[in-house]
């Protein structure tokens, strides 16, 4: 029996998640703020344990983990799935809208993380699958805030990953493009009122852009869900995947470029050593 726990299940990836790992024999626990549209969905899933639980607050995610640990015994393949998106330039933010875009998408998946992994580890296996973004590995105008979060993520990820290795559970990270969910509604919906016109060209046009495209986006959630849980269950999961075109692109073209910076300053980087300390041992990239 495969036990899967899923934030964020209400709806977007997370619903699909679910829909694909009960097609597949799985155990599910879905969680979310509010879960009748998860009973909406599947009012006949036998594997479907639902819990109403709010990923900013510790104390709710650990009672989650307990009743999911209650009812099934174990934990297998963690998602953490729940995000917030905001929308504006970074100088438009309030401090109070980038703090909860931050408890959400950061401290939110923290809480996930320091609630399940003593279970894994002592299961001595498990899968983690932390939700990013192409904004997790690009920065653009307009979602300076959100995608600093995702660099949060896959910082501590990539740690993480290596942390866990020996104990037997693996760490991948989503990065998905854009994709025909209601997340461009909710990411509109917390833009900041304050419009600075210096940045109307950059972060606006990034903002109307996205209104545009709103639910008409190139990627298949669907097929987003049965990516994932393909990735989720393959003997050697990779450490990051793209999902859709546009994020594989634009985070290729990133590599390309940052490729050409390191060639065309690296001898004003390296520049910087002491004296003959070109063969000094170093504890980690950085140490």
């Amino acid at each position: 029996m495969t036990v899967w726990f899923v934030t964020g299940a209400s709806r977007g990836f997370g619903v699909e998640i679910v829909s694909q790992a009960l097609a597949a024999g799985y155990q599910v626990v879905a969680i979310a703020r509010h879960t009748d549209g998860i009973l909406q969905r599947f009012p006949e899933a036998t594997g479907l344990l639902t819990v109403a639980a709010d990923i900013t607050d510790e104390a709710q995610i650990g009672t989650a983990v307990e009743t999911a640990i209650a009812r099934f015994g174990r934990i297998d393949v963690v998602v953490n799935n729940a995000g917030r998106g905001l929308l504006g330039a970074v100088e438009e933010a309030t401090d109070a809208a980038a703090r909860a875009v931050y408890d959400t998408n950061v401290f939110g998946t923290l809480n996930v993380l320091r609630a399940v992994l003593p279970t894994l580890r002592g299961q001595r296996a498990g899968r983690i699958i932390n939700v990013s973004s192409v904004g997790g590995f690009v920065g653009s105008a307009g979602w300076g805030i959100y995608a600093s979060t995702k660099f949060a993520v896959e910082g501590f990820s990539e740690a993480l990953a290596d942390e866990l290795a020996p104990l037997g559970i693996t760490v991948t990270l989503i990065e998905p493009g854009y994709f025909r969910t209601d997340f461009l509604d909710a990411a509109l919906d917390h833009s900041e009122p304050t419009v600075i016109q210096d940045y109307v060209d950059t972060a606006g046009a990034m903002q109307a852009a996205a209104a545009k495209i709103n639910h008409s986006q190139p990627g298949d959630p669907v097929k987003a869900a049965a990516a994932i849980v393909r990735v989720a269950t393959v003997a050697e999961p990779p450490r990051r995947i793209q999902l859709g075109r546009d994020s594989f692109t634009a985070i290729a073209n990133k590599l390309g470029c940052v490729a050409l910076e390191q060639r065309r300053w690296h001898d004003l980087a390296v520049s910087t050593d002491y004296d003959g300390a070109a063969n000094a041992s170093s504890p980690g990239p950085l140490a």
